[in-house]
């Protein structure tokens, strides 16, 4: 994924010129001009971003001290659903309760089709001004007031609902609600580890889904994984649901738009926007979930309370106290994430799906108190490509792998002589997949399969986010000079 930044060719706050008169394209056979402030590649500029929020769960152990993460969840998905069919007709004629509107399954055609038209030309498209101020399709509802200014979050919101559910989860421990997003038309669901145990709280959670209709279903797990924070769960008895659609995130960059939805604070069907705020970041955080692993503590890195937290949703607390840490790669984003949006969607311009929304960083470093709860603008997303490989594992075989380096590892930067930001190979485990690749003691790992690496977290995320038996490359310093090496990982055991 590459990591640069868009420039807004208005940030200056100069005036944008008029739009040219387009060229009679009939007389010189050459394409109109694109208009000021759209990129030549069609890509939308900042500003016309879209966010979707992500569904809350059960509480933190830290949850008194964070009010505003308490109870909210994240959750992936694994299914790719069917693509869109650009070539569909945007005819008003769709039923919307009596009135009639574009048909909104195409939306998101439409909205890839007009991006950087201004709102009105977007309302004609999808919206007929017939004074209907309801926009309905399949499971979901889009309120309209003027179709003549609707935006292109319209669309996004009316294609994304329907893939987007409110969990509540309840044990004797405690109880919270989440977000999960449809995986396929028969119920699998992707959401948080953290939602459906409470955070490690209790492995008996009673679970009920609500989709965007108001249908409401029971399901069960179908299988958890705590090193990502990621578990599928099956509704009962369900059919005909809207799977969402995936879209690459190894292809995002920095500045694009995105939409999250989801249910923060228990308010269900909520969309907000912003963009991707930075690629290829690392995070650890606390989870009560995590398997008992030597190796996994170790191969973090990180000293002191993480300002990282799984946003929780509402209702009574869920774990009482974190028994280790987890390290995970995420997609950083500035759209607001509240608890409660845990295992919700992040979508991007398109409305398919580029992450599960997991956490949130506070304010207060990890003691943040009810003044400071709720966003404040940095979000985190397990991205789409390790949520469908997680999700695909789980629901052919009940549980994930993850890569195993076979080193332990720390931050290259805490050392008194280190002139280089990486991770630092302190011990190999002998014949494990570091020793094989011909890796030592001292050796600072700079890159891993492609990312950027500055810590132990960032290794051990890249790592965790692979499958068991995966081969990589990896960049590594030894001695001042830069070398590199294939690895084939091993599986990380509980």
């Amino acid at each position: 994924m590459s990591d640069s930044n868009t420039p807004d060719p208005n940030t200056s706050g100069a005036p944008v010129p008029p739009r040219p008169p387009l060229p009679d394209s009939g007389a010189t056979g050459h394409p109109a001009p694109s208009t000021p402030g759209q990129a030549e590649s069609g890509t939308p500029q900042p500003g016309n971003g879209w966010f979707a929020h992500a569904p809350q769960t059960a509480q933190h152990p830290q949850a008194a001290q964070h009010p505003q993460t308490a109870g909210h969840h994240a959750a992936g998905a694994s299914f790719s659903a069917q693509p869109t069919d650009t070539h569909a007709s945007r005819t008003t004629d769709a039923k919307v309760g009596s009135g009639k509107i574009v048909a909104v399954l195409v939306a998101a055609a439409i909205v890839g089709a007009v991006s950087g038209l201004g709102g009105a030309a977007i309302g004609n498209d999808m919206f007929a001004a017939n004074g209907t101020s309801v926009v309905s399709q399949g499971s979901t509802t889009v309120t309209v007031n003027d179709p003549d200014t609707v935006n292109q979050t319209t669309g996004i919101a009316a294609k994304t609902l329907p893939s987007v559910v409110t969990i509540s989860a309840t044990s004797s421990s405690g109880g919270g609600t989440g977000s999960g997003v449809v995986l396929s038309s028969d119920g699998y669901v992707v959401t948080n580890t953290h939602v459906v145990t409470l955070d490690g709280a209790s492995s008996d959670v009673a679970l009920r889904v609500t989709t965007s209709d108001g249908k409401v279903y029971d399901a069960t797990v179908v299988g958890t994984d705590p090193i990502y924070d990621l578990a599928v769960i099956k509704l009962t008895d369900a059919t005909g649901l809207t799977p969402i659609t995936f879209a690459d995130s190894s292809k995002l960059n920095v500045g694009d738009t995105t939409v999250a939805v989801g249910a923060p604070l228990g308010l269900s069907n909520t969309v907000t926007t912003g963009i991707v705020s930075a690629l290829n970041r690392s995070i650890q955080i606390a989870s009560s979930a995590v398997p008992d692993s030597g190796e996994q503590q170790q191969d973090q890195g990180q000293n002191g309370e993480s300002p990282f937290q799984f946003d929780f949703g509402q209702g009574q607390q869920g774990g009482s106290s974190s028994s280790g840490t987890i390290s995970i790669a995420v997609i950083q984003t500035d759209a607001a994430i509240n608890p409660g949006n845990s295992g919700g969607a992040l979508v991007d311009d398109k409305g398919d799906l580029i992450g599960i929304n997991v956490a949130i960083a506070t304010a207060g470093g990890g003691s943040s108190s009810s003044s400071e709860a709720g966003s404040i603008g940095v979000g985190f997303s397990i991205p789409a490509n390790i949520v469908k490989r997680v999700t695909d594992e789980i629901i052919a075989d009940g549980s994930a792998t993850h890569g195993l380096l076979g080193a332990m590892v720390g931050n290259a930067a805490d050392a008194q002589d280190s002139d280089i930001a990486g991770a630092l190979i302190s011990d190999v485990t002998s014949g494990g997949a570091a020793a094989q690749a011909g890796l030592k003691s001292g050796d600072v790992v700079t890159e891993f399969d492609g990312v950027p690496v500055r810590d132990a977290t960032d290794l051990t995320a890249q790592v965790r986010a692979l499958a068991a038996g995966a081969k990589a490359s990896l960049v590594y310093v030894r001695d001042g000079k830069t070398l590199s090496a294939d690895v084939t990982l091993g599986e990380l055991t509980e």
